[in-house]
């Protein structure tokens, strides 16, 4: 099904265990559907959907729980948040999408075409982490964090200074957040302003979920059975990274070598938000991807 309206079209998706899941769509051509980062975050494609918008009918979602998206109690895990997004393709009457996934939505996309191939007609993972074990970037990642903030040591304070407080109010979370987010811009200068508008409009992190999706991930990714999966996988892949990402790119070579159908496009001055550090580049690189 192709879309071919212009205007954005906001609605409510209904998951199948009765979460109402919020979700728009705009732009015209193939559909494709992106997955956010997080996890326990929402959508923040606005920029890249207007980069796509005369390339493809682009459809934003936010997660369950998260953002715009129906308050819940989970469940978190994987298998539910593939259940939600095929609610999401089902809504929009989509026999088959193409799919991206930026940082933890790589994975989740990952994890939707491994288990509907039939139902993807390429995935395009950006910024993600591959499927080996946290151990492949986890720890240079965190150096990496700590040194980039370090840059400024008065938001380096502040932020550990938030991150040790056992509670917080509201705004000293999104002040909290605000200072994390601007280490993935290249744009030194203008970091706090771009992880502003990340924060605008600004939902409630979801702790709970983002706790346990992530320690799925730690029980599931690198296991054998994920190498096998990904090997076999019918589906064409195009990786987009930020060689300046503070996620080591390093590991992303293991989902790199398991696919069987793979290009993957390094963007030299992009870090993990690419699309804000090269919106040339990104668009691009997801154009030729589908």
């Amino acid at each position: 099904m192709t879309w071919t309206e212009s205007e954005t079209e906001t609605v409510a998706v209904t998951a199948d265990d009765g979460v109402v899941l919020w979700a728009s769509r705009s732009g015209a051509g193939e559909p494709l559907v992106l997955c956010h980062g997080g996890p326990g975050l929402w959508d923040m494609f606005g920029d890249a959907a207007g980069l796509l918008a005369d390339l493809a009918t682009v459809v934003r979602w936010d997660q369950r729980g998260c953002g715009r998206s129906q308050r819940c109690a989970g469940p978190w895990t994987s298998e539910r948040f593939v259940a939600d997004l095929d609610a999401v393709r089902r809504h929009f009457a989509l026999d088959r999408m193409a799919l991206l996934g930026h940082s933890w939505g790589a994975q989740l996309a990952l994890s939707y075409a491994l288990a509907h191939p039939e139902r993807v007609s390429a995935l395009v993972y950006v910024a993600g982490t591959g499927i080996g074990p946290d151990a492949d970037w986890h720890e240079a990642f965190v150096e990496n964090f700590r040194a980039r903030l370090g840059d400024h040591p008065e938001r380096l304070a502040r932020w550990q200074e938030l991150t040790n407080r056992p509670r917080r109010t509201e705004a000293e979370d999104r002040e909290r957040a605000v200072l994390q987010w601007s280490v993935e811009f290249e744009d030194r200068e203008r970091a706090l302003e771009y992880a502003g508008r990340m924060a605008d409009p600004w939902f409630a992190i979801n702790d709970e979920c983002n706790k346990a999706l992530n320690a799925e991930r730690k029980r599931v990714w690198g296991t054998p059975e994920l190498y096998a999966a990904c090997r076999s996988l019918d589906v064409p892949v195009t990786i987009v990274d930020g060689a300046r990402d503070i996620r080591p790119r390093t590991a992303v070579d293991s989902l790199e070598r398991a696919l069987p159908n793979v290009r993957r496009v390094t963007l030299p001055e992009a870090g993990h938000m690419v699309w804000t550090n090269d919106p040339k580049g990104f668009r691009e690189a997801v154009a030729r991807a589908f």
